[in-house]
């Protein structure tokens, strides 16, 4: 049976010092109860007037949606052969899907419908000064998921993520990123919305195909959020999201929040797999070994032998560093 998830209360998380430090610094999932449960947005949803609350705010533009046939109750996946995908992808307005949605939720045997990772600012502008969180900087910008029930497969994501539910229940299925070998993971350039996605996740008990995904059953991590809810997602923290209720809405935030500067640490491993992924292990070994002395320092810092005056670009990041490196990389890239 999977663990729960550690929980926290809404009191002190306000500030943004305190959520860094207590909630995104560990690098594990954590619940924080009610934590939007004063948006207007879920006080809508409460009183099945969240459709009427949404629409006020339409900027009347166009986006994708997934849509299901009943047989595949919301699952959103790859066809058996991986060939292609289990659902369609159709274009529409926000108020059209916010139309199918209703109809999806009377209708048992009608399409499921999904539109996700809409960006609010764009979509519904207005909404994020009325639902905000304060201990967000102000950059870290929201986007709006919403659907009827649906299974999202599992997955990760390269940001820090903070998942609010406005309006339905979410139940999260969570497995640490040292688990990736025991997942069975899909393809890396042929996805559903950008991401690998845990082909083994959802298998059923002792399914022969994926033995390995047993070890990683055995650590994943439950959470069930109803509307006010949120959960902090570290990132590359593996994540299957249920939504079971006819109607569901979900407002998130990704960002980076121990970010020195503008490169991302997948960039890095991107580059890393042309540079180092299929030379002969000996070598492969003797690359690991320097980077966990320069990039992982499990136990030390390169260079705590000399005084921090001699440490030169491998003093600290913030002090002028991060532009000095990567001044370096750039020429290096150039052929300088």
């Amino acid at each position: 049976m999977a663990a729960a998830i550690r929980e926290i209360a809404k009191a002190g998380m306000t500030e943004r010092d305190t959520f860094l430090s207590q909630v995104a610094e560990p690098c594990v999932p954590v619940v924080v109860r009610g934590l939007c449960s004063d948006w207007p947005a879920v006080t809508a949803a409460a009183s099945s007037d969240l459709f009427d609350y949404l629409t006020k705010f339409d900027a009347g533009l166009e986006a994708e949606a997934f849509v299901g046939d009943p047989d595949i109750a919301g699952r959103y996946h790859y066809d058996k052969d991986l060939s292609g995908f289990n659902f369609a992808r159709e274009t529409m307005s926000f108020a059209h899907a916010l139309e199918r949605i209703a109809v999806s939720a009377t209708k048992p045997d009608a399409p499921s419908i999904y539109m996700g990772s809409l960006p609010i600012d764009q979509y519904l502008p207005g909404f994020s000064a009325e639902n905000a969180l304060p201990m967000l900087a102000p950059q870290v910008r929201p986007r709006i998921w919403l659907g009827s029930a649906s299974n999202v497969s599992c997955h990760y994501d390269t940001y820090d993520n903070l998942a609010c539910v406005v309006a339905g229940r979410r139940r999260f299925t969570l497995y640490p990123p040292d688990a990736i070998g025991d997942l069975y993971v899909g393809p890396i350039d042929y996805t559903m919305a950008g991401q690998p996605v845990a082909l083994a996740a959802g298998a059923a008990p002792g399914d022969s195909q994926y033995p390995r995904f047993e070890k990683a059953r055995a650590r994943a991590l439950t959470a069930d959020l109803g509307p006010g809810d949120a959960l902090y997602v570290p990132k590359l923290w593996w994540h299957q999201v249920e939504a079971t209720e006819p109607v569901n809405v979900l407002v998130n935030y990704w960002w980076d929040g121990f970010s020195a500067g503008p490169d991302a640490p997948y960039t890095t491993m991107m580059l890393a797999m042309i540079a180092i992924a299929e030379r002969p292990p000996a070598e492969r070994a003797a690359w690991r070994a320097f980077f966990d002395h320069y990039v992982f320092r499990p136990d030390r810092h390169p260079l705590e032998h000399l005084p921090a005056e001699k440490h030169g670009i491998l003093g600290p990041l913030r002090g002028g560093n991060y532009g000095r490196i990567r001044a370096m990389v750039m020429q290096i890239l150039r052929g300088g």
